[in-house]
Order: C-alpha cells, then sequence, then structure tokens
C-alpha cells in the first residue's frame, strides 16, 4: 500500500512500457513473477505453507504476459511452470498442513489443467533452451508419469544435462 502510495504521489505513470522496449525487461519481469510464485507455492511467511492466493495472482500476471508476449518462448514456459506446478497444489499439504512429497502426493488430486498443455503445445515452433522452459518440461514428465514408478527419468536427466550447456 505504501508503495503505492509512494508512486501515486510522486507522479510515476503506470504504463505498459512500448513493445520494442518489452524484451529488454523481460528477464526481470520472468523473475519477479517467478519469485510471486515460490512464495505462494513455498509460503515462508504468513504462517501458510501454501498461499494460493500470490500463486493465482502470479498465474493471472503470467497469462497476460504470454499475450502481450506470444513469441517468447520463456514467458510461455514460465506459464506452464506455473501451471504445472499449481496443478499439484491441493495434493501437496496434509490435513495437518505438512508437506506432503511429490512421491507420495495422491496423483488422482492433481488438477489436469489444460493450460499448461497449451502452453507447451507451441514449443516444437519456438524451441528454446531456457531454463523456465526446461524447467516446465521437467514438471510436464512428472505431470504425464500416473504413478511415481512410471517417471521418465532417462528424460529428466536429459532436460537436467541440457540446462548446464
Amino acid at each position: 500500500m505504501r508503495a503505492k502510495r509512494k508512486i501515486r504521489d510522486a507522479g510515476v505513470p503506470f504504463r505498459v512500457p512500448p513493445e520494442h522496449l518489452l524484451p529488454d525487461r523481460l528477464d526481470a519481469v520472468l523473475a519477479v513473477l517467478y519469485l510471486v510464485f515460490n512464495e505462494g507455492y513455498v509460503g515462508t511467511s504468513a504462517g501458510r505453507l501454501v498461499r494460493g492466493d500470490l500463486c493465482e495472482e502470479a498465474i493471472r500476471l503470467a497469462k497476460l504476459l504470454a499475450v502481450l508476449m506470444p513469441d517468447e518462448p520463456e514467458a510461455l514456459g514460465l506459464l506452464a511452470l506455473m501451471l504445472f506446478h499449481d496443478s499439484r497444489r491441493a495434493a501437496r499439504i496434509a490435513a495437518d498442513g505438512s508437506l506432503i512429497l511429490l512421491e507420495d502426493q495422491d496423483r488422482g488430486r492433481w488438477n489436469q489443467r489444460p493450460g499448461s498443455l497449451k502452453a507447451t503445445a507451441s514449443w516444437p515452433e519456438t524451441r528454446s533452451d531456457g531454463l523456465y522452459r526446461i524447467q516446465a518440461e521437467i514438471a510436464a514428465v512428472h505431470a504425464h508419469a500416473v504413478h511415481p514408478g512410471e517417471t521418465d527419468w532417462r528424460r529428466i536427466v536429459e532436460l537436467y544435462t541440457s540446462s548446464w550447456r
């Protein structure tokens, strides 16, 4: 609230930057969105492990970014990554509020988010080895395994290896 008031009082204009400036700002915007999402996904404050409101706001903003910059594979990669992770939100927390590890989650409780699949549908045309894209692909491998034992660990190793090149 104080930041908004300071910006208003200083007369700082709030507007979307011109299109030619967007690519220069993309990395910072993606990083901030991912930080907001992560604070919601693994809360470090507010006494809760998960803050769905922050996850949802980060996803909303990432969707907006993907609309503004549809040819940016990292914007789509970040959106897909957040959607894949968020699809497991209901299965991550036990009744006592503790964390349930991925291998122990009831995959039947995962929300099969069509948005994550839609975001990944354009990947062949927009091939990128960006970190968000690679992380989203790793999340997709986990999401497609019906049981933990069916996880394609070879593919995950390939993806991790490609991120170090």
